[in-house]
C-alpha cells in the first residue's frame, strides 16, 4: 500500500502500483495523456539516468478494457531523447515533447527540444523534430520542458542554463512547433523544470523546480496575458514537479521528495499561499519520480519511475481521489 506521511492521510485501498515499463536497462521520466478514449504513457529508455546509449522514447497505450501495450518507439540518431511530456492539441493530435541532448563523449554540447505528433486515427507518431524558439531568447541550451494547452494556445517554460545560473521564459505556441516569448519568470536560484496549468478563472499557475539558493520550489499565479507573476516559496525542494487542478479548486502536486534517507515520489496538496500538506508516498526509492497525472472523476492515475526494485522501472498507480484526500 501507499504509506501515509506525517500521519496526515492514509490511502485506504489495497491497490498496488503496477510495473508497466521495464524493457530497457533504465526506464524513466514518465507522463500520461488521454485521447480518443485511450490512455498513453510515455517514458525514456536508456542505459542509465544519463550517458551511455542515446535515449529513446517508449509510448504505451491502454483502452478501458485492455492492458498496456507497446505503441511507439521514437529515436533519433546521435540525439539523446529525454523526459517526454504528453499533451493533446486543440485539433485532437497527441503531442509528445522531449528534450534532445547532443553529446561529445560526456560533454553536453547543446540542447534542442523536439516534438512529435500522433494524428487522430494514426498508428504511429511522426519523427521527432526540433521546435523553433523565439530568436529573441534562443540559445544553444534551451529546454522547453512541458506544454499545457488553453483554448487554441499552448504554453510552456523554456529554461536556459547560463554559467551556473539559468533563466526561465514563458513562451506560447499555436502549432506546437514555433514558440514566442511572453515573459521571463521572476525567479532566482536556477529555475528549470516547470509545469503550467489553468484554474477555472483562466489564471495560469506555475510549479517550478529550483536548483540554486535554498532549492525550494516556487508556486505562482498570473492573469492573462500572463506577464505579471506572483510567486510564493514552498517549504521543500521538488524534482520533476507535476500539478493538476482538483474539482474542489485545490491543487494536487506529484514530485520527487528529497529526504535524508533517500528520495521518494510524493503526493501533496499545495497552495498559492505557499502552503503544502503531504498526502502520501508511492512505493519508490533511489532514482525516482517524474510523475504523470491524469484525473477522471474520482479515479487518479499516477505514472512514475523508481529504482526501489531490481532496476529502474516505470510504475502506474490507480487510486480513488476521495480515499487519498480522506483525513485520519
Amino acid at each position: 500500500m501507499i504509506l501515509g506521511l506525517l500521519s496526515l492521510c492514509v490511502l485506504a485501498t489495497d491497490l498496488e502500483p503496477v510495473r508497466i515499463g521495464d524493457t530497457g536497462p533504465h526506464n524513466a521520466f514518465t507522463d500520461l495523456a488521454r485521447a480518443d478514449d485511450k490512455v498513453y504513457c510515455a517514458y525514456r529508455e536508456g542505459d542509465g539516468h544519463a550517458y551511455g546509449a542515446d535515449g529513446k522514447i517508449r509510448v504505451l497505450v491502454r483502452s478501458r478494457s485492455s492492458s498496456w501495450k507497446p505503441f511507439a518507439l521514437l529515436e533519433k540518431e546521435s540525439v539523446d531523447l529525454r523526459d517526454p511530456k504528453l499533451s493533446v492539441a486543440p485539433d485532437g493530435r497527441v503531442m509528445l515533447l522531449c528534450g534532445g541532448s547532443y553529446y561529445e563523449g560526456r560533454k553536453l554540447e547543446r540542447m534542442l527540444t523536439h516534438v512529435s505528433f500522433l494524428e487522430p486515427g494514426a498508428r504511429d507518431f511522426s519523427a521527432p523534430e526540433p521546435v523553433v524558439i523565439d530568436k529573441r531568447i534562443r540559445t544553444e541550451m534551451d529546454w522547453l520542458w512541458r506544454v499545457t494547452w488553453h483554448g487554441k494556445k499552448g504554453y510552456g517554460v523554456v529554461y536556459q542554463p547560463k554559467g551556473g545560473e539559468s533563466e526561465a521564459h514563458l513562451v506560447s505556441t499555436s502549432d506546437g512547433v514555433r514558440y514566442s516569448r511572453v515573459a521571463q519568470l521572476p525567479i532566482d536560484g536556477q529555475p528549470n523544470e516547470a509545469t503550467l496549468r489553468f484554474d477555472e478563472r483562466g489564471r495560469m499557475v506555475a510549479l517550478v523546480r529550483r536548483e540554486g539558493a535554498d532549492r525550494a520550489a516556487h508556486f505562482g499565479v498570473a492573469k492573462a496575458p500572463y506577464k505579471e507573476w506572483s510567486f510564493r516559496e514552498l517549504p521543500e525542494q521538488m524534482g520533476g514537479p507535476n500539478v493538476i487542478l482538483l474539482p474542489d479548486g485545490r491543487w494536487l502536486a506529484a514530485y520527487r521528495r528529497y529526504r535524508p534517507n533517500g528520495a521518494r515520489t510524493a503526493l501533496a496538496l499545495i497552495g498559492l499561499d505557499g502552503s503544502l500538506r503531504q498526502l502520501a508516498l508511492a512505493p519508490s526509492g533511489g532514482d525516482t519520480s517524474y510523475p504523470g497525472l491524469l484525473l477522471e472523476g474520482d479515479e487518479l492515475l499516477v505514472s512514475y519511475y523508481s529504482s526501489h526494485e531490481e532496476k529502474t522501472c516505470v510504475y502506474l498507480l490507480e487510486a480513488d481521489l476521495q480515499d487519498l484526500l480522506a483525513e485520519d
